[in-house]
């Protein structure tokens, strides 16, 4: 994207984080049962990011065009209660989300991998994307992981927001003793 500025200069205004499901929670692979079900495979350090920005008060929405309810169950056990599966127009949902919560675009990072992304990229006020993504993501994208979906990325920029707003505890062993 043709903007002056540093990724990391977008940091300290972030209080929102949406995310895709397929190729950013996930590595974009299925798994289809003989019944027709559809497995994904989520990583763990990415759910842990995900309920630590909940825990410190950041928005958290998903907008998936898949309708996976073990996906859904999934992120609601991480406490994310904006969740929005089976979006074929992800722009009216976004709209939508941030009218209900009076959130700026300024004020939101959007990760995605894929085209069905690009409009709510482009409204984004800091697009990402993972280090697999399609060529015309990263061409939008302010930052591009240096992980692949589903293996870290979304821990990558959640765990970079929350460093510089301070609200990444280094001190979690007090937590876990």
């Amino acid at each position: 994207m043709n903007d002056d500025k540093s990724y990391k200069e977008y940091l300290a205004d972030i209080t929102t984080f949406v995310f895709d499901v397929d190729g950013v929670l996930t590595d974009g692979t299925i798994t289809v049962t003989t019944d027709g079900e559809m497995l994904r495979t989520m990583n763990i350090k990415d759910g842990f990011a995900l309920k630590t920005a909940v825990d410190a008060g950041f928005n958290v929405c998903i907008i998936s065009g898949g309708s996976n309810e073990g996906v859904r169950k999934r992120l609601t056990g991480l406490g994310i209660k904006d969740i929005y599966l089976g979006a074929h127009n992800k722009i009216e949902q976004l709209n939508a989300y941030m009218s209900k919560h009076n959130i700026g675009s300024t004020q939101m990072l959007y990760m995605g991998d894929d085209i069905p992304d690009y409009p709510v990229m482009k409204v984004s006020g800091l697009p990402c994307c993972p280090q697999d993504a399609v060529p015309e993501i990263k061409a939008i994208s302010k930052y591009i992981s240096h992980k692949k979906g589903g293996k870290g990325a979304v821990r990558d920029v959640i765990e970079q927001v929350l460093k510089v707003q301070g609200k990444w505890n280094g001190n979690f062993n007090a937590k876990y003793d």
